[in-house]
């Protein structure tokens, strides 16, 4: 008896969805915001919340391109250094009689170029990248001092200049929506460009980036020059939001932008980036800076706070990638 056999058909794969990893930082941020609270009621004050977010603007923005850096498996330390800097040229400027535009595009470039020399002496000489960007932050810094020294440059009572970081649009704070277009612009960089995919390549294996035709060294300079120029525009909204150019400014920002980044679950190995996860993170070190200070802690035990919390990112991040067997113990 001869019978029909349908065939069998397998159920076309569905695929993956993408999850983000944020919900135990988000949950650890509400429950930050709920402890304060109670401990500080002025904590959820309007203005409170007005200075915090504001706060978190300046370490979101560097954390952004920050977050390239570190996907592609490299680190920036002189970005606090660049923020001063950038933001002592743009009061200068000023104080000479120059336009807004022409003293901000003058600092954001010098804050680019800053960047490629950095990327320049990381790809095409092969320095490491930590002693690099450490040794241009010691230069910069050195440099700020000898310009300035050590004075604060005042007089900045420009209604443009002060707009960029103290104005708002349909009541949103300016720094707020410049905030969220950089991340808008990144996540399009990161997901929709090559060098998003490139750079994601090259944090997970630079050198089977390289056997893939991937332009290493080109990809590496563009990304320190971002990151120059983010932390040059975090520079010229912090020297609006002062009125002055401080040279001290930024002094400890990279530590908490590489915080912010590890802690939004970007992996210090490279090959991964999460740029939303990189603005909660801005938030958590907003939140701990505002909190200890509306609690009167003493300034010197914010910087042992800020270790800690460091300490337990790159913990987790490291525990992280032995799970998934991306690293061997010892």
């Amino acid at each position: 008896m001869k019978t029909d056999v349908l065939p069998i058909v397998a159920d076309p794969p569905r695929r993956p969805r993408r999850r983000i990893p944020i919900n135990g930082i988000l949950i650890a941020l509400l429950v930050m915001c709920a402890v304060l609270a109670v401990a500080a009621p002025s904590f959820l004050s309007v203005d409170n919340l007005l200075i915090l977010t504001r706060q978190s603007i300046f370490v979101m923005i560097g954390g952004l391109a920050m977050t390239f850096v570190i996907a592609m498996g490299g680190i920036d330390l002189s970005v606090g250094a660049i923020l001063a800097f950038t933001g002592i040229i743009a009061a200068s400027l000023l104080v000479d009689g120059f336009t807004v535009g022409m003293a901000v595009l003058v600092a954001l470039a010098v804050g680019v170029v800053i960047g490629l020399i950095n990327g320049t002496l990381i790809a095409i000489f092969t320095m490491p990248d930590f002693i690099v960007t450490l040794g241009v932050m010691v230069a910069v810094r050195g440099v700020i001092m000898v310009y300035t020294q050590g004075i604060p440059i005042y007089g900045l009572q420009n209604p443009q200049f002060q707009w960029l970081a103290q104005g708002h649009i349909l009541g949103i704070p300016t720094p707020v929506i410049f905030g969220f277009l950089l991340l808008g612009v990144m996540a399009f960089v990161l997901r929709r460009t090559p060098l998003g995919r490139n750079l994601l390549a090259i944090g997970s294996s630079p050198q089977a980036a390289f056997l893939t035709g991937i332009r290493v060294n080109r990809v590496k300079v563009i990304v320190y020059g971002l990151s120059g120029l983010f932390a040059g525009i975090a520079g010229v909204l912090l020297t609006s939001r002062m009125e002055a150019g401080i040279p001290e400014s930024g002094d400890g920002y990279e530590l908490d932008v590489i915080a912010a980044v590890v802690i939004g679950g970007t992996s210090l190995s490279g090959g991964k980036a999460n740029l939303l996860g990189t603005v909660i993170g801005a938030l958590v070190m907003a939140v701990v800076r505002n909190g200890l200070t509306l609690m009167n802690v003493n300034t010197f035990w914010h910087q042992v706070v800020i270790g800690v919390i460091i300490l337990l990112a790159v913990g987790m991040d490291r525990i992280s990638q032995r799970a998934s067997g991306r690293i061997r113990k010892g």
